[in-house]
């Protein structure tokens, strides 16, 4: 297969493979001989269409041609012009129950509980890891807390080895120091902000500090700054004050390293004695993220993912889409998919209050495709946007969540950050997901404080880039049925829930970025 026809009201095809001018494809009845050379990923138009015509790629628009085309040209970003705009007004049109399931997958659906190992914690969260986390209240004691996080790991490494030469007796005696991995999270803010803008960064911080994957956490303040540390604490509201520990380095006499490292000897001993234990797939909570998208991110990953969400909420637990600005285009599907009326006018909200931000700063509202997306094969954000919105399924959406809001329903939720892979990627982490699915077709190696999962959208990529790359999805589109793709999916997904290490945590790349929306003093 050479190419492949999406929708039957498409007028574009998509390129398996990179074609030549001069060959021909056969599509629904017709053969079409190539004007262009078309790269894989990248469109084809399959009847004459003239300047203005809506393109027309999974079944909606997703923009308008520039100049008129014959049939068999490559189409590509320099070709089409999006057709957003600005504010737009919305009308609640509720689908059926028949569209918010999909038979077909559902009979792949395992029809038992499904359970995987985690962490049960004192207040009765789950966690899928248990990692000891170093926290700054602000960008100060950055340095101080990445100093920590290294001389933990060195003395742990240390006693471990040291006692891996001991006979096996001894070594039953000191079951603390099983290793646990020891992470810091350094950020830029935490001072010199305002309004909503710390208060967005206070409640990341928050949700970082309380994420069930953590098994003891340091935060670590300085003492003048605006989040002042007593007040975070406050914020923190009916804490495992055993697990969490606070130091303000001003407060501390003599040698904050030395002190801290005396607090997080005591934190590690702790964590180190949790246990996992089965757990109901119903209490896993699964982040859906895309990055550095192509032209088979629609067709191969996001799909897969769709077909994931919705098993997961099948099994009674929780997914959450965000990113949106990747919404546009792609917004009505997802707002006449809310259960209520209400949950309706909170997605019209998320998506105008983003188009807003964006007006607020003289910036268009569809300039959104990468140089890698357009590269990939993806020319507007409308068929982003298409693409992007697979990934959440055909579920019903039961919850909205502003930006640092933690979750509070289970099902499918929409969260409100950009589309910025760090920022998006925290935020979910943030909002409590456990895991970060990440679809990606040029591939990304960075991971937020949660396992980051990288799907591949194609084989070239997982095999280019094997230690970025957890999954391939692309394998969909190389003729595997996707039923045997998603069941090798949820066995890896239930894997790393279990504890396998995604490679971003085997490489170590866990960072997180705050989403910062006003001024600095």
């Amino acid at each position: 297969m050479k190419t492949i026809k999406i929708n039957p009201a498409d007028n574009v095809a998509v390129a398996i493979e990179p074609l030549r001018a001069g060959e021909t494809i056969h599509i629904e009845g017709q053969t079409i001989t190539l004007n262009n050379d078309v790269p894989a990923g990248h469109k084809i138009l399959l009847s004459d269409l003239v300047e203005g015509e809506n393109v027309i790629k999974y079944g909606y628009p997703i923009g308008h041609l520039k100049e008129s085309h014959k049939q068999g040209d490559f189409i590509c970003h320099d070709h089409i012009k999006t057709n957003l705009s600005g504010l737009l007004d919305y009308e609640y049109k509720p689908v059926g129950k028949e569209e918010l399931t999909n038979p077909a997958y559902e009979e792949w659906f395992p029809k038992e509980q499904l359970t995987f190992q985690g962490y049960r914690r004192k207040n009765g969260e789950v966690g899928i890891r248990n990692e000891v986390w170093i926290v700054p209240t602000v960008g100060c004691v950055n340095g101080i807390v990445n100093q920590l996080a290294n001389r933990l790991t060195q003395e742990v490494a240390s006693q471990t080895s040291n006692l891996k030469s001991q006979p096996l007796a001894r070594r039953s005696q000191t079951s603390n120091l099983k290793p646990l991995r020891i992470v810091a999270y350094p950020h830029n803010y935490g001072c010199s902000q305002l309004s909503e803008d710390h208060e967005n960064t206070r409640k990341v911080l928050r949700d970082l500090v309380l994420h069930p994957n953590a098994g003891a956490v340091l935060v670590v303040g300085l003492g003048c700054e605006n989040n002042q540390p007593d007040q975070f604490e406050a914020l923190l509201g009916d804490y495992d004050k055993e697990r969490i520990r606070f130091m303000v380095t001003q407060k501390v006499e003599g040698d904050e390293v030395e002190e801290g490292m005396k607090i997080l000897r005591e934190l590690y001993a702790i964590a180190a004695q949790d246990k996992r234990e089965a757990i109901p797939l119903s209490e896993l909570r699964v982040g859906l993220k895309c990055g550095g998208s192509d032209g088979f991110s629609g067709i191969t990953a996001n799909p897969l993912l769709g077909v994931f969400s919705d098993f997961i909420v099948s099994q009674g637990g929780t997914t959450v889409l965000t990113e949106v600005p990747e919404m546009f285009g792609a917004e009505t599907i997802l707002m006449n998919r809310c259960e209520t009326p209400e949950l309706f006018q909170q997605t019209v909200t998320l998506v105008n209050d983003f188009k807003q931000y964006f007006l607020s700063h003289g910036e268009p509202v569809g300039e959104n495709p990468s140089p890698g997306n357009k590269a990939g094969g993806i020319s507007t954000l409308e068929e982003k946007a298409l693409g992007c919105t697979q990934k959440c399924g055909k579920s019903a959406v039961k919850g909205v969540l502003p930006y640092g809001e933690r979750l509070s329903v289970k099902g499918l939720n929409l969260l409100s950050a950009p589309g910025n892979d760090l920022v998006a990627s925290t935020a979910l982490a943030s909002s409590g997901c456990h895991i970060v699915l990440f679809t990606t077709g040029r591939g990304t190696p960075f991971g937020t404080f949660v396992p980051t999962m990288k799907v591949s959208t194609n084989s070239t990529l997982a095999k280019n880039k094997p230690t970025w790359i957890d999954f391939n999805a692309g394998t969909i589109v190389e003729g595997e049925p996707m039923v045997e793709v998603f069941k090798r999916f949820c066995q890896k997904v239930i894997a790393i829930a279990s504890g396998e290490l995604t490679w971003n945590e085997k490489k170590n790349y866990q960072e997180i970025a705050i989403f910062k929306n006003g001024v600095t003093l």
